[in-house]
């Protein structure tokens, strides 16, 4: 079965999904709607119709590069980088027609990543087959073919870059549209390093068909060849229209179907919870319940707690922490512990050490936020490791460090920049890389090579920890809490 799954996913999803419901509903009949009684109208709206399937923990997790052909439909694990993220829209995943004619419903049609209508009326007396004929049952039936309604979902799109890491040298980095669905949706947000359990799709370009523009069409080279064929088939003409729409190309995109979004430093612990049967049953119930209910403080604007913190922390990592509290002239030790193949600096090394470890946030009684991250500027000569040292802090840091140089950078690229989305047609913010790095650390090298409105750009973001957009009708305030 486990070999099928991976094999067949696409194919098997939808089984899978029915099964889930048949063994929830075969432990829980109370959840059953079916059971609902008819008095029990407050406590049916608590109840859930339709289930999906999360998959997680898969045994190889590839970059975006490896996706090939050969992935399509197969259960796959990718990990990435998220740089754009677009507003949680409704979709149709299966749909109720009604015809106009007869009235007669069509229920439980899939939709497959379009509107699809049915292409007969299943009256024998009818027999429509104008698909303009059939509107859609708006209301939300779950899927049930007696109840004459339509299953909608929750759908949101993700723009996907590989990690800095898996880019070979020499190569520009590849991103991939990912769709996430239900619960997943607002799991990510830019920046997040993550990674995704689904399956490589392809599905139509419509957008290479509505391009502006004329299409190519097909025409007679003069119009007297024209009258010759018209007077060789008696007048008429013959039928004509798709000779007329021209020959257009439908091009295919691929296109990635999430059902897990999960951070890549919690899968690195979940993979090790599974290789290491030893650890604390305390750890491992803490760290389903991230995965059932999200992260607190990913993807949301509240950092973690203490004691969320400290039970991310497996019972060895406790008390080698604990070792090291009672360690002598422990200061010394992580700030000698920072670049450690640098010689000397060692005030150098201290800053750097304080930035990591940051200060505290705090909030007056009047809703004022002080920040407590701290800035660094590192001033030197030539060759005294300068770079050495933002290069150690972006190896250093898991996640949430975005590193760039000055002279290649621009006040777009740092902060945010508005582009197009190719779905709607409306404008959207696209990251840059102080918010790439929002609850991070952001390098920038060659700091003095930039230009000074470039420079000026940057500092809201160091000051407020802010970034004002006021571009192509878009007002908005964005978080850069970087340091």
């Amino acid at each position: 079965l486990a070999d099928a799954i991976e094999s067949k996913y696409v194919r098997l999803e939808p089984y899978l999904r029915r099964a889930t419901k048949e063994f929830i509903l075969s432990n829980h009949p109370e959840l059953d709607p079916s059971n609902d009684g008819g008095g029990g109208g407050g406590h049916s709206r608590n109840q859930v119709r339709t289930y999906f399937v999360a998959l997680y923990n898969a045994p190889t997790v590839l970059p975006v590069r490896a996706l090939r052909t050969g992935t399509i439909g197969r259960f796959t694990s990718v990990s990435g980088t998220v740089t754009r993220t677009s507003d949680v829209r409704p979709e149709l995943l299966v749909g109720s027609f009604r015809c106009r004619k007869c009235g007669l419903l069509a229920p439980d049609i899939l939709q497959q990543y379009h509107l699809t209508r049915p292409a007969l009326c299943r009256n024998p007396r009818c027999q429509n087959r104008n698909p303009s004929e059939f509107h859609l049952e708006i209301r939300a039936g779950g899927g049930g073919g007696d109840s004459g309604g339509s299953e909608f979902v929750d759908w949101q799109r993700l723009r996907v870059q590989e990690n800095a890491d898996e880019i070979p040298p020499g190569s520009m980095p590849r991103t991939i549209d990912v769709v996430v669905r239900n619960e997943m949706v607002e799991r990510a947000k830019a920046g997040d390093r993550v990674v995704l359990t689904g399956s490589l799709v392809v599905i139509p370009d419509g957008n290479a068909l509505a391009r502006a523009g004329d299409p190519a069409r097909a025409s007679a080279t003069y119009a007297g060849a024209r009258a010759g064929r018209e007077a060789a088939t008696g007048g008429g003409g013959g039928v004509r229209g798709l000779a007329a729409l021209g020959v257009r190309e439908l091009t295919y995109r691929t296109c990635f179907v999430a059902c897990c979004v999960v951070p890549s430093d919690m899968a690195e612990r979940v993979k090790r919870s599974g290789d290491e049967s030893d650890l604390d049953d305390n750890y491992k119930v803490n760290l389903m319940f991230q995965l059932g209910n999200g992260v607190s403080g990913w993807g949301g604007d509240h950092p973690k707690t203490a004691s969320e913190v400290a039970m991310e922390f497996t019972a060895e990592e406790k008390q080698e922490i604990r070792r090291m509290k009672g360690e002598p002239k422990l200061y010394d030790k992580l700030a000698e512990s920072i670049a450690p193949n640098t010689f000397g600096h060692i005030e150098v090394k201290r800053g750097i050490l304080l930035m990591l470890l940051s200060g505290v946030h705090k909030t007056t009684s009047e809703g004022i936020r002080l920040r407590g991250d701290i800035n660094v500027c590192i001033v030197g000569d030539p060759s005294t490791a300068k770079s050495q040292f933002l290069k150690f802090v972006h190896d250093f840091l898991p996640e949430r460090c975005v590193y760039t140089s000055g002279k290649a950078a621009s006040a777009a690229g740092l902060t945010a920049a508005v582009v197009r989305d190719q779905d709607t047609g409306e404008y959207c913010v696209e990251a840059g890389a102080l918010m790439l790095a929002d609850n991070g650390v952001c390098c920038i090298d060659e700091f003095d090579k930039m230009e000074q409105h470039d420079q000026v750009a940057i500092h809201e973001a160091m000051e407020q920890q802010t970034i004002t957009i006021t571009k192509a009708g878009i007002q908005a305030t964005l978080n850069a809490r970087a340091s």
